[in-house]
């Protein structure tokens, strides 16, 4: 398998463990000093408690998330994914969400760990992400 491709596959097993529910099977993927800058609240998390306690309340929505569009680069021991992903929540007010996306591994003992994951949420509002009625030149 190429590395990009095991890299790519990373992003399964990340939306796979958000599935359980558990938020210590999340918290494994990250590396000890990962840094989490999570989709969904302003708190930069430094510390697997920290990022811990993101995921312990993230999970309650039963989120499952899938990549829209991404890239994958890979240097020696480090890795970076980037892109656009799609969550769907089985509750909560907000039933599905568009956030762009990074994620940086550092391979550990043959596997790779998050270091860095950055998301944040589409700055423009759904509206502006329809296409213009033809000829009229406006969004709906």
């Amino acid at each position: 398998m190429r590395p990009s491709d095991e890299v790519s596959n990373l992003f399964s097993e990340w939306d796979a463990a958000l599935r359980t529910g558990d938020p210590d099977t999340v918290v494994a993927l990250y590396a000890p000093d990962a840094v989490l800058l999570p989709t969904f609240s302003n708190q930069v998390r430094r510390s697997p408690e920290a990022i811990r306690s993101y995921f312990v309340k993230f999970l309650e929505r039963g989120p499952s998330a899938s990549v829209e569009d991404g890239s994958v680069r890979v240097y020696a021991d480090v890795a970076i994914h980037s892109g656009i992903y799609a969550f769907v929540f089985a509750s909560g007010p907000l039933r599905e969400a568009r956030a762009r996306f990074t994620f940086v591994y550092r391979r550990e003992n043959d596997a790779w760990r998050i270091v860095e994951h950055h998301s944040s949420a589409m700055p423009e509002p759904a509206a502006l992400l329809r296409k213009p009625a033809e000829g009229t030149g406006t969004t709906r």
